[in-house]
């Protein structure tokens, strides 16, 4: 088992630490400052999480933060803060921070805290893991085969494409096919969401800025196009970028020159773009929304993605896919679809496509009540859209359906309030069999179905969905990672 690395130029901080970690049984390796932590990783080690001062002599925390998440973009990372810094700790989320931790600390606070950034660690290990395992794409539709001929046509090419679709259809894994059957397999892919980062920080993120370049820039950044220098990388829903910033995006495709912000040496870009969009571009076009010149840029290679409604005969493969991979990731028996669910599947129209079928899946993992799942206990936002007779609500907890519209309300009783008497009966069962844990898997399943609610009526973009939800968006970015909710 890996460590956990503390470093905290106060002995008594990482004495106390030490001592109750060890009286968990977690392994745990103390350094008095980052650069005694860089050497280590630099001699090869890591951590399992890393809990670090914000101010030390040396060296700050956040700049600490800055190089490990560069050398580990998936190590947790809980940064120590007296109550005067918090406004610094929260900027720390900006940098991938998992938590803070102010100080002074309760002890089993501390601990439960790096309990749940281990367990993340894990979850990303196996996922890691897991993805190495799986296949690209599944579909076997006439519309699903051209995509993958076309991929195998781009495989020497390092042109630009542009990948078109309805959200949910599988963009990203488009791209990253192009990418690794392409002459940059072995460099890097990066992608980004341009919708889901607010126009403020988009430049940021993508080009990167000096220290000092704006309020909180306390250090160097590289932007996507430096961290896929050598690779590919992939810009989601280009369609929403804002105006002044396809401009240079437009200067970057064209000469391979960009600046950073608040920086005055051009940097180099050995970038190949692959960009994605739900929108109609030309229209964008034609609404002044979007340039021309940067269009054409993008356009020299067009695959549409189709609709999972245009390929239903890859509903039942993905289902079972999604099924078994959501067993795995419980650690349960994976469940099975009876002939007369898939049909009821099958004729469904997925306006959140194939990520809509992958959390109905997910849903039916958690909340199915037997090994075989029939029509009856298939999300009830399901049942009433593809079938006119009315329909009986799935046994158990009665919560919203992962890429449904709407919460799937329990149907036996009248009143708002029906859900909760539903939640009752369900902690109520779980209790008299003796469950463990029953506060942490009902809180988790609420969470989960408030989140994956919000995010499908947002069609993806967790800032808005945060905003609805009236949390923050460090929050839900926290939340879904700690729920396995990462599409």
């Amino acid at each position: 088992m890996k460590s956990i690395w503390v470093v905290d130029d106060d002995h008594s901080i990482r004495f106390v630490l030490e001592k109750a970690l060890a009286r968990e049984g977690l392994p745990v390796r103390s350094f008095s400052n980052a650069r005694e932590l860089l050497a280590a990783l630099d001699e090869g080690d890591s951590p399992q999480v890393l809990v670090s001062d914000i101010r030390m002599p040396g060296g700050s925390g956040l700049d600490l933060l800055g190089k490990v998440k560069e050398r580990l973009p998936g190590l947790p990372v809980i940064i120590m803060t007296a109550y005067s810094d918090l406004d610094s700790a929260v900027s720390a989320f900006q940098g991938g921070a998992f938590e803070y931790l102010p100080k002074p600390f309760d002890v089993p606070r501390a601990v439960e805290l790096i309990r749940r950034a281990q367990e993340e660690s894990q979850r990303e290990s196996v996922a890691e893991e897991s993805s190495a395992q799986v296949p690209e794409m599944l579909g076997q539709a006439p519309a699903m085969q051209d995509v993958f001929r076309a991929i195998g046509r781009l495989s020497q090419s390092n042109v630009t494409v542009l990948i078109t679709g309805e959200s949910g259809s599988g963009k990203e894994l488009v791209a990253r096919a192009l990418h690794k059957h392409s002459p940059r397999s072995d460099g890097p892919f990066v992608a980004i969401n341009t919708a889901a980062i607010p126009k403020d920080l988009l430049e940021s993120e993508l080009f990167g800025h000096e220290r000092g370049a704006f309020t909180g820039a306390q250090a160097t950044r590289r932007g996507r196009f430096e961290q896929a220098d050598g690779g590919t990388l992939f810009l989601d829903e280009i369609g929403d970028m804002p105006l002044d910033l396809q401009t240079r995006l437009l200067r970057v495709l064209s000469d391979g020159q960009f600046y950073r912000v608040g920086g005055h040496s051009p940097m180099k870009s050995n970038v190949r773009v692959i960009a994605a969009t739900h929108q109609n571009l030309e229209e964008r076009v034609r609404q002044g929304a979007f340039r021309e010149d940067l269009f054409h840029r993008l356009n020299v290679i067009r695959l549409r993605l189709p609709a999972l409604r245009e390929r239903r005969e890859d509903i039942g493969v993905l289902a079972r896919y999604f099924l078994q991979r959501s067993a795995t990731e419980l650690g349960v028996e994976p469940k099975r679809l009876s002939d007369a669910a898939l049909a009821r599947l099958v004729g469904f129209d997925f306006p959140g496509n194939v990520r809509q079928l992958e959390n109905i899946c997910h849903w039916l993992s958690v909340m199915a009540p037997s090994q075989v799942v029939e029509p009856k206990d298939l999300p009830q936002d399901l049942l009433v859209t593809s079938s006119p007779a009315p329909q009986a609500a799935a046994p158990g907890l009665a919560v919203a359906a992962p890429g449904e519209t709407a919460p799937a309300l329990p149907s036996f009783g009248a009143g708002p309030d029906a859900w909760v008497a539903e939640m009752a009966r369900e902690a109520r069962r779980l209790l008299n069999a003796g469950e463990p844990d029953v506060w942490d898997a009902l809180t988790r399943r609420f969470e989960a179905s408030l989140i994956l609610t919000a995010l499908d009526v947002t069609r993806g973009r967790r800032i808005e969905a945060a905003q609805k939800l009236g949390i923050g968006r460090n929050t839900i970015t926290r939340k879904i990672q700690e729920l396995g909710l990462e599409p």
